[in-house]
């Protein structure tokens, strides 16, 4: 009896993005983590503006327009700092504190959360102060007023998040991972600086 071919059903739409960004992913890693972290950037302020709209409108107060404005800056923080950087800071991770060392589950994280973590987020005060064109005042106003705050929280909710990034997270996808998770850290990040 002759065997019949069963046409096989075309991939999913969720597939195919899924191997086009894999293919990205090897051909042009740095870009395809820094054009990522700028839309998922962008995408964390929008939550930020959409949720802090819905809250005036329930307390009857006027809500303003999408500032899209700020939306660009964080596309811009994304995609020329926290893509390249953290891409660079995952590899010197794994160079650094290999597998094979016995206590690099511990050193990876702390090495992530009191260096990493508070850098980063005082690169990322200073750059959205120059992108809003702010002078040094506003900066220093914005670091005493909310700085430590943001880094406290920062502490609390990246901790368990980073300990799985940095330890089982395969390193061509930490920069994603965080990224998906620095959605919603970014819509935080934007109203705690206001």
């Amino acid at each position: 009896m002759p065997v019949q071919s069963v046409p096989v059903r075309e991939a999913s739409v969720h597939f195919r993005l899924l191997q086009q960004y894999l293919i990205l992913l090897k051909k042009y890693p740095i870009l395809t983590k820094s054009v990522t972290s700028g839309i998922l950037s962008a995408l964390g302020n929008l939550l930020s503006q959409i949720l802090e709209a819905r809250k005036k409108a329930k307390n009857g107060v006027p809500v303003n327009e999408i500032d899209t404005a700020g939306a660009a800056r964080y596309a811009v923080y994304g995609l020329f700092i926290t893509g390249p950087v953290s891409h660079y800071f995952y590899q010197l991770m794994e160079v650094w504190m290999p597998t094979t060392d016995p206590y690099c589950i511990v050193k990876r994280l702390l090495l992530d959360r009191l260096i990493f973590a508070p850098g980063f987020l005082l690169l990322f005060y200073f750059v959205m102060n120059i992108l809003e064109a702010k002078g040094w005042e506003d900066f220093e106003k914005k670091m005493k007023r909310s700085y430590w705050t943001a880094l406290k929280m920062n502490w609390k909710v990246w901790t368990p998040f980073q300990f799985v990034n940095v330890n089982f997270v395969p390193v061509q996808f930490r920069v994603l991972f965080a990224n998906v998770i620095a959605l919603f850290w970014y819509a935080y990040l934007a109203s705690v600086r206001k």
